[in-house]
């Protein structure tokens, strides 16, 4: 789905969101309010312009004060590969990306992040990963390393790595993956319209006692049995309960 489709299913009355060098901002209506919109779209690399380029855009959401949610649309290719941003510290940029998403949910805005296309590595989990929820739309191929760069760093035989993400959600790229291990909580349905769906799930995590649910929904779904139970054991134990 394209992201000019996307967009006039989300605002149907119209919106104020651009794009402009791969980076998506601006805001539109959202019931009886606005909802800011940040992200990256056309499969765009993720550089530390970029990177901190978006970071503002959602300080400056914060600043405003208010409880204005943020809608997170993700098209992205990995974090740009230069040896230029590297150097610069793209993995700073992209942790400060993701801790103003982090500031932001805490202060009262609502973060819900949109994957549509395609999103790897470092600019998945700095932008995806960092909102309070995350849904795709159906298409949407997200990963965290695919498995030839995961066989290149563990050394494991790819064939290996094939038939282990066969049996292991975890191990496997792709959205019917991410589901399963509770990273995506939902996948929207592309012939209704998106506002409420959107709506709806801002609604829902902003009423959750809990922000983050990924391990338990990862515990439901069978794709992460251990990670929860393992999680509260760690909490419980630093609480010396």
């Amino acid at each position: 789905m394209a992201l000019e489709a996307i967009l006039a299913a989300l605002f149907p009355a119209g919106h104020a969101v651009t794009v402009s060098d791969g980076l998506i901002t601006g805001d539109g209506p959202l019931g009886a309010g606005r909802i800011a919109v940040v992200g990256i779209d056309g499969n765009t690399a993720l550089g530390i312009e970029g990177a901190c380029h978006l970071a503002g855009r959602v300080l400056d959401v914060v600043r405003a004060g208010g409880e204005t949610p943020i809608l997170v649309l993700i098209d992205s290719d990995s974090q740009r590969m230069s040896r230029r941003d590297e150097l610069l510290g793209l993995n700073e940029y992209l942790a400060h990306l993701a801790k103003a998403l982090l500031l932001a949910d805490a202060q009262g805005h609502p973060t819900i992040g949109l994957l549509y296309g395609h999103s790897a590595a470092g600019a998945f989990i700095a932008t995806a990963l960092a909102t309070r929820v995350l849904v795709a739309l159906p298409g949407a191929h997200p990963s965290v390393m695919d498995l030839p760069s995961v066989a290149r760093v563990t050394k494991l035989p790819l064939e290996k790595l094939e038939e282990m993400a066969r049996a292991t959600p975890v191990f496997a790229p792709g959205l019917d993956n991410m589901v399963q291990t509770g990273a995506v909580q939902a996948v929207l349905d592309p012939t209704r319209p998106l506002g409420p769906q959107v709506a709806a799930l801002i609604a829902q995590g902003a009423a959750a006692d809990i922000r983050d649910t990924r391990d338990a929904l990862g515990r439901e779904r069978g794709g992460r049995p251990l990670a929860h139970d393992i999680a509260a054991r760690v909490v419980r134990e630093a609480q010396g309960a």
